[in-house]
């Protein structure tokens, strides 16, 4: 990564984008203000002059990296294509890239200092997982509709879906054995063959 000077402070949308950077270069550990500071030429009091606390600073971050993923994930589900294919790239996007996956290694950093946030920073969480339930009801609302999958509650069925998707990403993104990438898209995808196919195809 490349320091910047002093002598013009970047817009925030860039001190996100080395934050996340440096998160996928050495795990959260490393990211505080003064070496962020360092990365972006500022100084650690102008970057909490900013963000006011590192939660702010993180919570920012996922949001930034939400808004990335949110715009792929839009792209995906309004393609021309099957329901199904549509949902398995739901999936696919959804499941960590593997061991320490930058994006789910800061989104369980600030779900677990969650616990102590503020009533703003929660709303702001929940509406995080919000923008991805309701994509979900709305492609299986969709997949029902058209007689693609058989007929199930989307809402009731997306929460479960996410419980399930939730649980092993966690275990992707911790690296804990026996749980790679491959496997676990295999295990959605097979629970997804018995729960949504329907019975005359």
């Amino acid at each position: 990564m490349t320091t910047r000077r002093r002598n013009s402070a970047p817009p925030r949308e860039d001190v996100l984008a080395v934050a996340m950077d440096m998160i996928a270069e050495s795990g959260l550990e490393k990211l505080t203000m003064a070496a962020l500071g360092r990365e972006v030429g500022m100084s650690s009091g102008h970057l909490l002059y900013y963000f006011h606390s590192k939660d702010e600073l993180l919570l920012r971050t996922l949001e930034w990296s939400e808004g990335r993923l949110g715009a792929e994930r839009g792209r995906l589900l309004t393609r021309a294509a099957p329901a199904r294919e549509r949902l398995d790239a739901y999936v696919d996007l959804y499941v960590p890239d593997g061991h320490r996956d930058p994006h789910w290694t800061l989104w369980l950093e600030v779900w677990n200092r969650s616990q102590n946030a503020d009533e703003d920073a929660r709303e702001r969480q929940a509406a995080i997982e919000g923008a991805w339930h309701r994509d979900l009801v709305a492609l299986l609302a969709e997949g029902v509709s058209r007689g693609e999958f058989r007929p199930v509650d989307p809402d009731r069925f997306a929460s479960r879906l996410r419980a399930l998707l939730d649980g092993f990403s966690i275990h992707v993104a911790i690296g804990l054995r026996g749980t790679d990438r491959g496997q676990i898209l295999g295990h959605v995808r097979e629970f997804l063959d018995e729960t949504l196919a329907r019975s005359d195809t």
